[in-house]
This record gives structure tokens, C-alpha cells and sequence, in this order.
């Protein structure tokens, strides 16, 4: 490669600062993510409990929401802990739901575990894109991370 074609790849600063982009901005640590998402997807489902009486498609966006936001506010070496969250958050909503509400997600005369299954059932759409659009956006900012910033390499 001809030094001159690219002055700047030697190591030679240009004197700019380097803005995060998207996919480095998150620097929160995993537990204070898991933790606030869970909050939040609570406060969902409280909501949508008193107004709806039951789990709608309110709870799924926001499910869906929460998990993106997730991945992209938790810090790089924190990205397993956001990356297996999705299916342990919605297990414990529907697991919540179903041991104090559970007519809002199966039938009044389910078991617990009949009724987390089809809690689980019902909102499943709402997982796997949730969990899709967590993986996707953690592999993503791994390859920025890689790459200065940008998801495509500059060679």
C-alpha cells in the first residue's frame, strides 16, 4: 500500500477527536442494564395489567424496545450478560404474571406451568424478535468495535 494514498493509517494523528459512533456508545455495566430493562418491562406489564387487563401487543413492543435498548447501553466486556437476557426476562415476566395474574395469560384453571408455557406461547413473536435484535446489535457493535467505529472495514 502507498503511504501516501492513506497518511493516516500509519499511526499519525490528525489532531481530531474521535466522536463515538452508535454502536460505541454504551458504557453502562451489564447488571445496572439487566436490571433497569427488568424495571422497565415491569412497569410495562403494570401498565398494560391496569388498562388493558392483560398482556398486549403494548408489552411486546415494548418488550422488543427494551431489549434493543439494552444492547446498545450496555460496556463492550458486559456483552454476554445482555446477550442471554432476553429469554430470562421474558421467562421471569411470564413467570410473575403467571403466579399473580394468571388469567391475563392462559386460562383460570392452568397450572403455573401450563400457564408460563402459554404466556411464553403467546408472546413469542415478541421474544424472537427481541432476542434477534439483541444478538444482532451486540454482533454489531463487536465488528465496530474491531473497526475504529464503522461497521465496514476501511481496507
Amino acid at each position: 500500500m502507498n503511504p501516501a494514498a492513506a497518511p493516516y493509517r500509519a499511526g499519525v494523528s490528525t489532531g481530531a477527536t474521535h466522536h463515538r459512533t452508535l454502536w460505541e456508545e454504551g458504557r453502562t455495566p451489564g447488571r445496572l442494564v439487566a436490571n433497569a430493562a427488568g424495571l422497565l418491562v415491569l412497569l410495562v406489564v403494570v401498565v398494560d395489567l391496569v388498562a388493558f387487563r392483560g398482556m398486549t401487543v403494548l408489552f411486546d413492543v415494548a418488550f422488543v424496545l427494551v431489549c434493543v435498548a439494552a444492547a446498545l447501553a450496555v460496556r463492550p466486556r458486559d456483552f454476554f450478560v445482555i446477550g442471554v437476557f432476553p429469554p430470562l426476562l421474558m421467562l421471569g415476566t411470564v413467570a410473575l404474571v403467571a403466579l399473580t395474574f394468571r388469567s391475563t395469560v392462559a386460562d383460570e384453571g392452568d397450572g403455573l406451568l401450563q400457564a408460563v408455557v402459554s404466556g411464553l406461547a403467546h408472546h413469542s413473536s415478541a421474544l424472537v424478535a427481541g432476542y434477534a435484535l439483541t444478538l444482532a446489535i451486540l454482533a454489531l457493535r463487536q465488528v465496530a468495535i474491531r473497526n475504529a467505529g464503522t461497521i465496514r472495514s476501511s481496507r
